[in-house]
């Protein structure tokens, strides 16, 4: 596990762990008014399927059954609403994020699609989550787990909050496996996406950040170590796409 004065990867800099969160905190300051914009952009749309896959795995009750779903790093939620959707009365999403502008952005999309009463949003850290133990049904984090300075303790927060018998799911950005389609990714993600970000947000330097931290993350099978680690049973994963996300799941059993 890292030390809080050891250094670790932003982007491909080098820099103190202690400095990361801040860094991370200023990328999404920065882009959380055109986040949602950017996603379909950046992945021309197919974010939309992969977070569909993500909550048909996570199979909410669609019954009046009190189930409560903690989704991290979920700023705007767009996962929690998509979950709310497909969920019956007794189902209720707490949004977990560290950014103040990402969560302000989510509470306004709630009150517009009326559901700020199934998805309320909360301040915190993903390392040390404010929650009760056992707390939860559910856990997701989409596109979020590898912009935490150190994942470990993200893992067994996650762990310790989920009730037994709950899932944890993480959709995040993986590995291309698929011969050509890696030198199409590297060329979009590095000569467009940046670009692209300057044009709508006025920010290229937040989308190099993104783009070139999709590399550092741990290949799937490392990561499904991790998660074991952290005292998850029966985990798998799913490569979407080619390999450009994987949807990760794990039982707190």
């Amino acid at each position: 596990m890292d030390r809080p004065d050891q250094t670790t990867h932003f982007g491909f800099r080098d820099v103190p762990l202690g400095e990361k969160q801040t860094l991370v905190n200023d990328v999404f300051h920065s882009v959380a008014q055109r986040y949602d914009l950017m996603n379909d952009l950046m992945s021309v749309g197919l974010h939309r399927a992969w977070k569909d896959v993500m909550i048909t795995t996570l199979d909410p009750p669609k019954s009046d059954r009190p189930f409560a779903l903690l989704d991290v790093a979920g700023g705007t939620g767009d996962i929690s609403f998509r979950a709310a959707k497909a969920a019956g009365t007794g189902f209720h999403a707490t949004v977990c994020d560290i950014n103040s502008d990402m969560l302000a952005v989510g509470r306004e999309r709630a009150t517009r699609q009326h559901l700020d009463d199934r998805v309320s949003f909360v301040e915190g850290n993903a390392e040390t989550l404010g929650f009760a133990d056992r707390a939860f049904d559910a856990y997701t984090i989409a596109f979020g787990i590898r912009n935490v300075p150190q994942i470990e303790l993200a893992l067994r927060e996650a762990y310790r909050v989920l009730k037994p018998g709950s899932r944890f799911l993480c959709l995040e950005f993986s590995t291309v496996d698929v011969p050509g389609l890696d030198k199409i990714y590297d060329l979009f993600s590095f000569k467009v996406i940046p670009p692209l970000g300057r044009a709508v947000t006025g920010d290229a330097e937040s989308y190099q950040y993104l783009v070139e931290s999709i590399r550092k993350f741990p290949r799937p099978s490392a990561f499904a170590e991790m998660i074991g680690a952290a005292g998850f049973a029966r985990v798998k994963w799913q490569s979407l796409s080619g390999g450009i996300v994987a949807l990760h799941s794990g039982w707190r059993l």
